[in-house]
This record gives structure tokens, C-alpha cells and sequence, in this order.
């Protein structure tokens, strides 16, 4: 990651304001004109905001008229990814993930985006990696850019999604790594708790990115008139990206499952081993104290027991039995 990427805490939760005309940003605003600026029917507001104080929201609200259960949402954030449909606006949910820290550690954070005739309103939660690229493209293509909020949804949400595409590789050499830590004859690395981990990391990312298929879907091809027919090609794209990584992630969990059922498979072979040979070794092992117990039993009267040459031809039966027990288990293949 480059030093223009890092992710920096904002210093407001008012991130940006701008109003556009023509694809063209016209000026910058302050959040106590938003009323007048959307009273122009020739522009649009594009509003950015970070972890917004409940009192800034309702402030908005009044302002751009959004819905109660909407406001709600955003503030509360925790949503999974959806689309509502309220009166004449959108309300989406969207999740972000990237990594961070030394460890790489997956970092998930919220988007929700307000979406009416003339203006779009973002809220962020978690997630420190900015939309100021999103907003720098955006404006560097005036003629899509005039497209309107709808084409604004676009770019974020391809934005999102896009940012899956590294996680998902990191998932699949993580995968790759392990498939070699459960086949690696030596045996090293406890694979049963690195394949937990990463089933958990799967299943994290298909809980964020399963449900952007049916938004997707419902921007494509529902009625929604805050929608152009001209955007709706572009959510196409969107939505082919969610079904590569939605069938990666499919794989990968797939892969997971018959990589940690392999590894149990393999330590039970294991197992089964040493048990044959703990089995072999106790069964010689057996054969002397059997005769060492037979003649320890200090009876007056036992056969064999005052021959001259007796303990040397215990011995002797001793070792022979032990030496044929062991032949024939290595003939077998129990050691």
C-alpha cells in the first residue's frame, strides 16, 4: 500500500459536501445549506460522512428528508448488506473488508448509503479507508458523473467490491498453504486450527459479499425510477464481480472442508500406526514376562524347575519367541 492509501481518521465526521451540475462540481457546501442547494433542479448534492454523532443525522434528515428506520440503520450500523426502498429514496448497506496491522488481520467495516433524486448521502463506519478516490474518479469523468446519484451508487459499490478481490487471493494462498502443511509427511503445523480460522474468515466474507447478488439484482432489473436505464448496465458489472467472488469463496470453503477432513483422516492413519507397533512391542514383550511369571509363582512342585540347564533354555525360548515375534510382525508390516 502506498503512502497516498494509508488510511487516515478523519478530523470530521463531515467529510465532504459538494454540489454537481452536468457532471461538473460546482461548488463546496455546508451541511446547514442542503435544503437550498437541493432546491436547484439542475444539480445534485454528493455528501460524505464518518461515524456521524446522532444529532448530525437527524440534522441531515431534516435537511435531505430521509426516513426514520433508515436514520436508524446508520447510526446503529451492524446491518448485513441490503436494499430498501423507502417512499421516493434508496437506503443500501454495504460492507467493507481489507486488511491491516502486522498480522494482515481481516477488518470489516459498514457503508450506508442514502440515495434520492437529486442527492446522495454515504456513512461510514469502521472502515478508515477513504472514498476520496471514488469521488476524485467520479469527477474526472463528467459525463458519467452527469448520469446522477445513480451512477454515484455505482462507483461505490464497485468501489466495495473491488476491494474484496485482494482478500479473496489472500484466502486462496492461505488455503494453498495449508492443502501443503496437511500433506507435508513431517507433519508440522497444527493445520486443525489454521483450517478453523480460515473457514471462519470464508464464511465472514460470504455473509458480507452472498447478499450484494440480490442487490444487484433488484438495481438491475426492479422498477426503481431513481435508477436510470442508463446506470442499470453498469450494476451489471457490479453484479458479475459479486458472482466471481461469491463462486471463489464457494471453492475456497469447499477446499477447507476436504482439506481439514484429510488432515483428520491422516492423523487417524497416524495413530492406527503407532497403536501397531505399541501392539507388536507389548505382544513380545509379553512372551518372556509370561514365562518369567509361570516360573515366579515359588510353587514346591513345578516341572522343569530343578533342571541344571533350565534357566539358560528359558532364556533361550525368551529370545527365540521374541526374535520370531518380531520378523513376523515386520513381514506383516506392524512395524
Amino acid at each position: 500500500m502506498s503512502e497516498s492509501e494509508l488510511p487516515v481518521q478523519p478530523a470530521s465526521s463531515v467529510i465532504d459536501a459538494a454540489a454537481y451540475s452536468g457532471g461538473v462540481r460546482m461548488a463546496s457546501i455546508g451541511i446547514d445549506h442542503l435544503r437550498e442547494a437541493l432546491q436547484r433542479e439542475d444539480q445534485f448534492v454528493w455528501l460524505g460522512l464518518y461515524e456521524p454523532s446522532e444529532a448530525l443525522l437527524k440534522h441531515i434528515q431534516e435537511q435531505c428528508g430521509l426516513h426514520d428506520l433508515a436514520v436508524e440503520d446508520a447510526y446503529k450500523a451492524h446491518q448485513r448488506p441490503k436494499l430498501e426502498v423507502y417512499g421516493n429514496s434508496l437506503f443500501v448497506v454495504l460492507r467493507t473488508a481489507h486488511r491491516s496491522g502486522p498480522g494482515q488481520r481481516l477488518e470489516y467495516g459498514e457503508t450506508h448509503i442514502f440515495v434520492g433524486r437529486n442527492y446522495l448521502v454515504t456513512v461510514r463506519h469502521g472502515s478508515l479507508r477513504p472514498y476520496i478516490g471514488v469521488r476524485h474518479k467520479c469527477e474526472a469523468t463528467p459525463h458519467l458523473l452527469a448520469k446522477g446519484p445513480g451512477y454515484v451508487l455505482y462507483a461505490l459499490m464497485d468501489f466495495v467490491v473491488d476491494q474484496y478481490l485482494p482478500v479473496v487471493q489472500q484466502l486462496e494462498e492461505d488455503v494453498q498453504e495449508l492443502e501443503e502443511v496437511v500433506f507435508d509427511s513431517a507433519g508440522k503445523g497444527n493445520a486443525t486450527a489454521r483450517a478453523y480460522q480460515l473457514k471462519r474468515v470464508a464464511l465472514e466474507l460470504r455473509r458480507a459479499v452472498s447478499p450484494l447478488v440480490d442487490v444487484c439484482n433488484r438495481l438491475m432489473r426492479f422498477d426503481l425510477p431513481l435508477i436510470p436505464d442508463d446506470t442499470r448496465p453498469y450494476f451489471r458489472d457490479v453484479y458479475d464481480h459479486v458472482l466471481r467472488l461469491n463462486e471463489i469463496i464457494d471453492v475456497q470453503r469447499e477446499l477447507l472442508t476436504t482439506a481439514l477432513e484429510a488432515h483428520l483422516a491422516l492423523v487417524s492413519v497416524s495413530q492406527n500406526e503407532h497403536m501397531k507397533r505399541i501392539t507388536a512391542w507389548a505382544a513380545m514383550i509379553a512372551i518372556p514376562t509370561m514365562i518369567a511369571g509361570i516360573y515366579g509363582m515359588n510353587f514346591s512342585y513345578m516341572p522343569e524347575l530343578h533342571w541344571q540347564y533350565g534357566y539358560y533354555i528359558s532364556l533361550a525360548s525368551m529370545a527365540v519367541a521374541c526374535i520370531g515375534l518380531y520378523f513376523g510382525f515386520r513381514r506383516s508390516g506392524g512395524l
